[in-house]
């Protein structure tokens, strides 16, 4: 059974229209939630809402929002003020420009939806938008309202569908200088970067997201059932963490042998083994 639509709308490009749908391409269901509970009597545990300053608990017809001025000191918004600035939902994605795919930063990249035609009235339409963007190789940028939150989209063909981003303002994202002007600037011999770049070559390989392995996912699955399965629970010790003082021109030298030697290792056990199996002296 197919998921219920995130979004309901129509796709917009100048005088052509077509009814779509939106669903999120991500989930978080598979993974491993927890909940709090009693320890005394395995009940689950609601939470309260405290008023920091009496610690009386709080009705549900006391509750507001605030937006804090200065410190203790708060402005409330209640849910008719709020009525005067929610945009009006067109329920469009109107497409503005067409940009191309590398000159958008991945930091601006936010949440993943898949867009699809909604209904067989809108096929034709849905299909020449995507192919045009498909020949041209460009992405389209549109604005769509979710949650009463304007949103700046990216549109991308995805197979027969299309993929849509919404993506961040730039308020949200932190400025990197922050971050990196404090990095120092070393001189590093060019044969130490030819050596790294070597071992990226022999790394080489293509993005194949199946290779990912959630081994904490794993781990609490396996502790979850043994835990379950009334088995005792043992906390491994934990070990010394080695020494960062390396020689860094020993350091890729290592790597790159130990690389070599994995390598001619898979090459000799395939020499001395026949397609059926039975093993052979090497030449």
């Amino acid at each position: 059974m197919a998921p219920r639509a995130y979004w309901n709308g129509s796709l917009k490009l100048s005088l052509v229209t077509c009814p779509i749908s939106l669903y999120p391409a991500s989930t978080q269901a598979e993974k491993t939630h927890f909940h709090q509970i009693n320890i005394k009597t395995g009940h689950r545990l609601k939470q309260q809402l405290v008023d920091e300053q009496t610690g009386q608990v709080v009705d549900k017809d006391h509750k507001g929002r605030g937006y804090e001025l200065s410190k203790g000191r708060y402005v409330e918004i209640d849910e008719e003020e709020l009525e005067a600035v929610k945009l009006e939902s067109t329920h469009t994605i109107e497409i503005d420009d067409f940009v191309p795919a590398e000159q958008i930063d991945e930091r601006y990249l936010d949440k993943p939806y898949y867009i699809v035609p909604n209904g067989k009235a809108g096929v034709d339409a849905f299909a020449v938008i995507r192919d045009a963007m498909k020949r041209k190789d460009k992405v389209a940028l549109a604005r769509v309202v979710l949650a009463n939150r304007e949103h700046v989209i990216a549109l991308k063909p995805l197979g027969k569908g299309l993929l849509g981003t919404t993506l961040r303002y730039p308020y949200e994202l932190r400025d990197e200088d922050d971050y990196f002007n404090d990095i120092p600037s070393p001189k590093v011999s060019k044969d130490m970067v030819d050596l790294a770049a070597h071992i990226l070559d022999t790394k080489a390989s293509k993005f194949d997201p199946h290779k990912f392995k959630d081994k904490y996912e794993t781990a609490l699955k396996a502790l979850v059932k043994r835990k379950a399965a009334g088995k005792t629970i043992e906390v491994p010790e934990e070990k010394e963490e080695e020494s960062n003082v390396i020689d860094l021109m020993d350091a890729l030298k290592q790597s790159l042998g130990r690389k070599k030697a994995t390598t001619s290792l898979v090459k000799g056990r395939k020499r001395v083994t026949t397609h059926r199996g039975r093993k052979r002296r090497a030449a």
